[in-house]
């Protein structure tokens, strides 16, 4: 097992097609940028994954199922507790551990779907946008792009909680030598 972020796109686009051929049920939670950054004024981004890992699973239609997940904390147990106390049914099993896409093939299989559905979502934008790389916060395309979008839009699909959004719209908003004159 890899972690998808490992596998290549077109790999990881041809394992999507063989599960979703499976006919397996999955759910995938999509968020905007723009409800994000409204859940992230009362919430960190683990308390929010959390809640909408629980709704996930709260939706399962099986009595009792065992559930696999990856663990977004490294203490797995705290987050095991976390998890749980989101759930209605308190009785359910989980297994949580970190890397766990790496053991677990179901678990593998929803890190594919998620990576998909993410890089598709991308793709979205670059239509929309243009291409501006892959969207994470270590891509020096999409950098230079969020410094040169407008703000209108840098407020319809980037969030601003995030880290690259802060750092960029701060020298946005500093003066530089040239606007004295």
């Amino acid at each position: 097992m890899k972690d998808s972020k490992e596998l290549s796109q077109k790999k990881r686009e041809e394992l999507f097609e063989n599960i979703k051929k499976r006919e397996y049920n999955f759910i995938t939670i999509k968020t905007s940028a723009k409800e994000l950054d409204k859940e992230m004024d009362e919430k960190n981004l683990n308390e929010i994954e959390i809640e909408n890992i629980a709704k996930i699973i709260d939706s399962f239609e099986s009595k009792k199922p065992k559930v696999f997940v990856d663990a977004i904390e490294a203490n797995t147990l705290k987050f095991k507790l976390k998890l749980l106390s989101k759930i209605n049914d308190k009785e359910i099993e989980i297994i949580a551990e970190n890397k766990a896409d790496s053991t677990y093939p179901i678990v593998s299989a929803a890190s594919i779907i998620a990576k998909v559905t993410r890089d598709n979502e991308i793709k979205n934008l670059h239509k929309r946008y243009c291409f501006f790389g892959s969207g994470y916060p270590s891509d020096e395309r999409t950098i230079k792009f969020l410094e040169k979008l407008d703000r209108k839009n840098y407020n319809k699909i980037v969030r601003l909680k995030w880290a690259t959004s802060k750092n960029i719209l701060k020298k946005k908003k500093q003066k530089n030598l040239f606007s004295f004159e």
